[in-house]
């Protein structure tokens, strides 16, 4: 299966996540401070990082920041584990880099769910690259290009694309893309949606037009040009 790095300080809380993960048949690995999590993530590239964010030494928040900047860890999955289950958390905890999101107490089942599914998105599927005038995706591999130059996105980043990609000319409200590209209840008042559009505009350059504004909707992914969110 998957070597799974467990970031957990709370003894009985690891022994269960190392059990269960053990018996769902992933190598696992279990470490109690931050320092320690970003040692054992550059030397050992697990395929996943299950990490609490209340640890004695530093924040998870800050170990997340840390993988991700990192060209060695950058791909990484990062389920965050915690007790911090506000909407601002989990709000942060996508926006820096998380790919999902459990909040203490969870059922055991229910994370092994998630871990598998989040794991699934790295899994080959031998699906076909994506071509968008300038902008190429190859879902796969988790990489885009616009023309011959590579652009460098997060992993949420990167499914914001491809999801209004593959619904080109439809257009999708802040809610929907909350609900399916964050996980988070589209009911919420959020920038979080704007907040990363303009971003991903930002890095796409001259394809960021690509992504129109539906004023008082949401965005549409189209040839015609986008106008900038306000």
């Amino acid at each position: 299966m998957a070597r799974v790095l467990v970031v957990e300080d709370e003894s009985d809380l690891r022994d269960v996540l190392e059990y269960n993960l053990t018996q769902a048949g992933h190598r696992v690995q279990l470490v109690t401070t931050g320092e320690a999590a970003l040692r054992a993530a550059r030397e050992g590239k697990p395929e996943l990082v299950l990490l609490d964010l209340m640890l004695p030494d530093i924040a998870g928040t800050e170990v997340c920041r840390a993988l991700r900047r990192d060209p060695a860890t950058a791909d990484i999955r990062i389920v965050m584990v915690t007790a911090k289950g506000e909407e601002i958390d989990r709000v942060v905890g996508f926006e820096i880099g998380a790919d999902d999101y459990i909040t203490k107490p969870f059922s055991v089942r229910e994370l092994l769910l998630r871990v598998q599914a989040v794991l699934r998105r790295t899994q080959t599927t031998g699906s076909a690259p994506l071509q968008f005038g300038a902008l190429r995706i190859d879902r796969d591999a988790h990489r885009a290009w616009v023309g011959d130059a590579e652009v460098t996105l997060t992993a949420l980043e990167f499914k914001l694309l491809v999801t209004l990609l593959e619904r080109q000319n439809r257009v999708q409200t802040r809610g929907v893309l909350l609900n399916d590209v964050w996980g988070l209840d589209p009911d919420i008042t959020s920038r979080t949606v704007d907040t990363h559009v303009k971003r991903l505009r930002e890095k796409l350059g001259a394809a960021g037009q690509y992504i129109e504004t539906v004023r008082g909707v949401g965005y549409r992914f189209t040839e015609s040009p986008g106008e900038e969110a306000g």
